[in-house]
């Protein structure tokens, strides 16, 4: 079972000014891939807090996936998406670039959204925005992905089939991040 926590960035909803919509969808579209939410926070925009909490999570409580919604659009205050360049130790940007792309095909102002993915130890970091609609739509995107993701972050071996047109079918071992 993946360990996960939501994280809803929000001035007005930590400030109790904001009913929080995304947070609790997140948390329920997580569930219904398997995962167990063991933390789930709504803080400000602000960039130290962000900080703190996302490596609390992922060096004290052993958290696997976190998920922050809100924070990521070019207003001032959002900066939840520079939080989390100082707390991950590699980006993984092909998880924000197809959260942008499958956006933009729904609504061209996706492409404004700063939100990043990353990994820090063990553990996935990734940005959505804040609306409850693009949570729903990015974890679309992420549901077939993150569950292999995740193996392989954890060093599982991992099995892959792959097609080639001119050999057939063939398996491809996976050992630590390179496939054979």
């Amino acid at each position: 079972m993946i360990r996960a926590a939501v994280i809803t960035v929000s001035d007005k909803g930590a400030a109790g000014l904001r009913q929080d919509l995304s947070g609790p969808l997140l948390q329920e579209m997580l569930r219904a891939m398997g995962a167990e939410i063991v933390h789930y926070a709504i803080i400000p925009d602000e960039e130290d807090q962000i900080r703190r909490l996302l490596t609390r999570l992922a060096d004290e409580q052993g958290v696997e996936l976190i998920i922050t919604t809100g924070g990521t659009g070019p207003a001032p205050r959002d900066v939840t998406p520079e939080a989390t360049l100082q707390v991950i130790e590699r980006e993984v940007p092909g998880l924000a670039e197809v959260l942008r792309m499958e956006g933009y095909r729904k609504t061209p102002l996706a492409v404004i959204s700063r939100g990043v993915a990353g990994i820090r130890g063990r553990t996935m970091i990734i940005n959505l925005p804040g609306s409850p609609r693009a949570v729903r739509e990015g974890m679309e995107v992420l549901t077939p992905i993150l569950p292999h993701a995740l193996q392989m972050l954890r060093g599982e071996e991992l099995e892959h089939q792959e097609s080639n047109e001119s050999t057939g079918n063939r398996s491809m071992r996976h050992h630590g991040g390179v496939c054979e």
